[in-house]
């Protein structure tokens, strides 16, 4: 571990109270935050005030929690949670834990959480029957920035009368996903969650010739097993932050979209592609499954599309991408512009609570995403 965590260091996380994270009483008659879900925001809190401090072969683990649930908690509403270290022995740090809804405390205790080498970990997982021949995902959690934003070097920014034009900027590697990529993403992300009344509408696009090529090979082939599964997780984890937020997201897919491209593409809540665009999920054919890319392709096209896809590992044009369902419009490359315009003034015109909630109750429940 690195130095500086304290006792009286502080974790806080913020979470929307959403489908997955509540329990139906009376046969339905209320609908609440359930006590898992705050247990699980409660431990994620303490997790995040340790995780700065840790080397990156390190992890912490959740040893032991005692939690009272105070004060029940509607759908729809945000809750917060802030874990505060009290003791520290070794590696292992305790913790008083609290949980807050917009009304007051809904919840408090104490948890225990132990420093682990992650290698070790995995090994003695794998020793117990290889059940870790792939990594979990754990549920992203977007903590909002509401400060300036951040400088990037892979991808650019523009606002202009409420929309963001976000733009994958890599054009020399068709915008393909790089770590340093994927971490500005998942930091832009955080800061649009802190800009909901700025920024109410994103648009995608890829810089150059293409809207986004997948992950960089080249890089990837640089990196171990372990290090690549935890790339892998974290790109994961980024795909589903994004469709957390609460402005909708509009792909504007300008050129070749193939692999890890797809999945940013269906991460967003419409796809308008040029008619010059080729998709395809090439990863089987370079020797992996495309993981977590399954699920968002099933939902999106239905699972017999999602197997020919991930199957064959062809290519489609964008009018049978269009055909099933993959993207929602095609037009000639010289209209792009000005349809996906058109669209982002459209969902400007939009009450901006009711937008912001519908996009909220769409993604409540999130496809399991597990990466190899």
């Amino acid at each position: 571990m690195k130095d500086g965590l304290h006792i009286g260091s502080v974790g806080e996380l913020t979470r929307g109270v959403t489908g997955e994270r509540t329990i139906a009483l009376g046969g339905g008659r209320a609908t609440v935050f359930s006590t898992p879900a705050m247990i699980d925001l409660m431990e994620h809190a303490a997790r995040a005030c340790v995780a700065t401090y840790l080397d990156e072969s390190e992890e912490t683990v959740g040893v032991d929690v005692n939690v009272t649930h105070l004060a029940a908690t509607p759908m729809g509403a945000t809750v917060r949670a802030v874990a505060r270290v009290t003791g520290i022995n070794d590696r292992v740090i305790d913790f008083d834990i609290e949980a807050f809804d917009e009304s007051g405390q809904i919840g408090r205790g104490t948890h225990r959480r132990a420093v682990i080498n992650l290698d070790r970990f995995v090994q003695k997982l794998r020793q117990k029957g290889n059940v870790m021949s792939f990594m979990p995902v754990n549920d992203p959690q977007i903590t909002p920035d509401t400060g300036p934003m951040p400088t990037f070097s892979t991808i650019l920014t523009s606002i202009e009368s409420g929309v963001m034009t976000l733009t994958l900027n890599r054009p020399d590697r068709l915008n393909a996903i790089n770590p340093t990529m994927s971490g500005e993403l998942r930091a832009l992300v955080d800061w649009l969650a802190g800009h909901e009344e700025l920024v109410r509408v994103v648009v995608v696009t890829g810089a150059g010739k293409g809207f986004c090529a997948g992950d960089d090979l080249k890089r990837m082939l640089e990196h171990s097993i372990d290090e690549a599964q935890r790339w892998n997780v974290s790109e994961a984890e980024l795909f589903l932050a994004m469709q957390k937020l609460a402005q909708p997201l509009v792909a504007k897919i300008n050129g070749a979209c193939f692999g890890g491209g797809i999945v940013i593409a269906l991460s967003c809540d419409l796809r308008i592609a040029a008619s010059s665009v080729r998709f395809g999920m090439p990863e089987v054919n370079m020797g992996w499954p495309p993981s977590f890319a399954i699920p968002l392709l099933s939902s999106a096209v239905g699972k017999p599309h999602a197997i020919e896809l991930s199957l064959r590992g062809h290519t489609i044009d964008a009018r049978e991408a269009a055909r099933i369902g993959l993207v929602h419009r095609v037009v000639p490359s010289m209209m792009l512009d000005r349809t996906v315009s058109g669209i982002a003034r459209e969902l400007l015109s939009k009450p901006p609570l009711a937008l912001r909630q519908t996009r909220r109750l769409l993604h409540a429940t999130l496809p399991d995403i597990t990466p190899w």
